[in-house]
């Protein structure tokens, strides 16, 4: 990362605008997640919900990801989910259908369409998760609360439901705004900027749970003194440079690449020769870079949202099954360690083959194998020991799966560590409620889109004081 180059930049007008627009749309955003769905009197709503969410995992999770707009219940509640489920539909439906696959190869116009159409898909998503949290609030957070929430009017709820639906698109296109006028991936940055705003609380319950008065004082070069067991202590420092090591391997997992070697055919146009020289081709280790951990987390937070449905609806025919979804697919507490070990690791398990799953699923996108070495025969490339054509499919596709394999092993295992120093200090210390879990994915995230971001800032820097360097 070259920061005189970054710092250089600054003076070019649009890198300037363009780091403003990021600014400027990340702090509509935060001004956006604390305006209240009109539904109820704010201040009594928001007590309410505060206190539930801060006595469940799940909803702290939730809570985590959608930048406390769950506290507040904000009109950005439902949050970027739909798009994101959208956008992973509208991919696999690239894949499967010719049609579609046609239309993706056509170019920038076609692209554009089946975009367009993964907005439209998004609306009627909004809307049915909409209604859900609206109907999970008043029939079982609120557990018939009428003081804070009477039966909602029609009105009220066509009220409630377009401006919980508005939000999530307002939030979808201030994404794609980022994307086109600003620099990095607008939808990665809105949720890094949500969890950047609940790290400082989440880190905070971190620290404070580890911290037993009943333990006596450590004086710290007598300036003051923390009462804390001198065992809770060591676990805490042991935590700290476990959680340095695992940021370390995060960032060499980002930035590894295979460097291919490519040469090109010496040409003769005329009196002049082209070509004859080398170039490379960098191969990331982890080319889907965070999205494989946003899909897993955002997928993973279905589950337990049909079932908080299921269980909202009465019906004790899906009570059974609610229970089960929601207990499953939550971040596991240290008291769920006490029963069934096997309900204890669906989540990490779920989310360690989730993680791998989309990380294929999201290379296959962006790195196209036939597409590459098309490009490279009409341009009279080739990679030495390799013939054109399909040959050099073959190899980059053999090339990226190798990658493939060993980064989402990696990444997956890295996403999973703190459920496994959860499970360990629960096992070993009798430590719980560190919510090391929630907090381990909010900062993998958020370290993940922090080093691409500041990879494309240093690449615009690059391009913008290209002239400098003449």
């Amino acid at each position: 990362m070259n920061w005189k180059t970054i710092f250089r930049s600054l003076k070019n007008r649009d890198m300037l605008k363009r780091l403003l627009v990021v600014l400027g749309i990340i702090v509509i955003y935060r001004l956006l997640s604390h305006i209240p769905v009109p539904l109820a009197e704010p201040t009594a709503l928001r007590e309410v919900i505060n206190s539930v969410v801060s006595g469940t995992d799940f909803g702290g999770f939730l809570n985590l990801l959608t930048g406390g707009a769950l506290a507040s219940f904000s009109i950005v509640l439902v949050g970027l989910t739909p798009f994101i489920t959208a956008s992973v539909i509208s991919q696999l439906l690239t894949k499967a259908i010719p049609r579609l696959e046609e239309l993706h190869k056509d170019g920038e116009s076609g692209r554009r369409k089946i975009n367009q159409w993964t907005r439209v898909a998004t609306i009627p998503l909004a809307i049915i998760q909409s209604i859900a949290f609206i109907y999970i609030l008043r029939e079982t957070v609120l557990a018939g609360n009428t003081t804070v929430l009477a039966d909602p009017t029609m009105l009220e709820w066509i009220v409630a439901v377009g401006a919980m639906t508005a939000g999530s698109v307002l939030l979808m296109w201030l994404g794609e705004l980022i994307t086109e006028q600003g620099v990095g991936n607008g939808i990665s940055l809105l949720i890094f900027a949500g969890i950047i705003s609940q790290l400082p609380t989440m880190l905070t319950t971190i620290g404070t749970s580890l911290v037993d008065t009943s333990g006596g004082t450590l004086d710290v070069f007598n300036w003051f003194s923390i009462p804390v067991n001198p065992v809770v202590f060591i676990v805490a420092v042991a935590i700290l440079i476990a959680s340095l090591a695992l940021l370390y391997l995060l960032v060499k997992i980002n930035e590894a690449q295979r460097i291919i070697t490519v040469n090109y055919a010496k040409r003769v146009q005329g009196n002049s020769s082209y070509g004859g020289v080398k170039s490379i081709l960098p191969v990331k280790l982890i080319a889907a870079g965070v999205i494989p951990v946003i899909f897993a987390v955002a997928f993973l937070s279905l589950p337990a949202f049909l079932g908080q449905v299921l269980k909202a609806t009465g019906n004790e025919a899906y009570a059974e099954l609610a229970n089960n979804l929601i207990l499953w697919f939550q971040a596991p507490t240290p008291g769920a360690f006490t029963g069934s070990t096997l309900q204890a690791f669906i989540y990490p398990g779920a989310y360690f083959a989730l993680v791998i799953l989309f990380t294929y699923f999201y290379t296959g996108i962006v790195f196209n194998a036939q597409e590459i070495s098309e490009n490279l025969q009409k341009q009279g490339g080739f990679i030495e020991g390799v013939r054109p054509g399909k040959s050099t499919e073959k190899y980059l596709t053999m090339t990226v799966n190798r990658l493939i394999l060993f980064g989402s092993l990696v990444l997956g295992f890295i996403a999973v560590t703190p459920f496994i120093a959860e499970y360990l200090l629960y096992q070993l210390a009798g430590i719980s409620g560190t919510n090391l879990s929630i907090g381990g994915t909010g900062l993998l995230i958020v370290v993940s889109v922090g080093l691409e971001s500041l990879r494309q800032i240093n690449s615009r820097a690059l391009m913008v004081t290209y002239d400098d360097y003449k």
